[in-house]
């Protein structure tokens, strides 16, 4: 199994990325999918999450109007569009999967993710 993210590191403030999460090794249609991250010094945040099936989507408070997360499951590959940056957004981005198939509130806590990826590192700095 991997998830492996990617996405533009060096990002200044109002400006826009989109970081993907490339997946192998597990039945990718049948899972949840889901973004974190953790800010240095900070505890790790759920952000988003996406179901399986009917492709519905939770996000934090702190992001939601400015995070959209999407799938492909044809390329096996979840993205999360980000606009707007801030400089709180500085931190390292995790994707995980969940077997559930489905996103619920405690998703975002981590609850039922069964594959993480090591993480990319975005940095929102002018």
């Amino acid at each position: 199994v991997q998830l492996v993210e990617s996405g533009r590191g060096l990002v200044q403030p109002g400006g826009s990325l989109r970081l993907s999460c490339a997946a192998s090794g597990f039945a990718f249609d049948f899972y949840a999918m889901a973004w974190f991250r953790q800010a240095p010094g900070k505890e790790r945040e759920g952000v988003s999450c996406i179901s399986s099936s009917d492709g519905t989507t939770y996000y934090a408070d702190s992001v939601k109007g400015r995070f959209t997360v999407s799938r492909d499951n044809a390329q096996n590959t979840v993205y999360l569009q980000i606009h707007s940056l801030k400089p709180e957004d500085t931190g390292v981005y995790y994707c995980a999967a969940a077997g559930t198939g489905f996103c619920e509130e405690r998703s975002l806590t981590g609850y039922g993710m069964d594959h993480w990826g090591k993480g990319t590192l975005v940095t929102v700095s002018s």
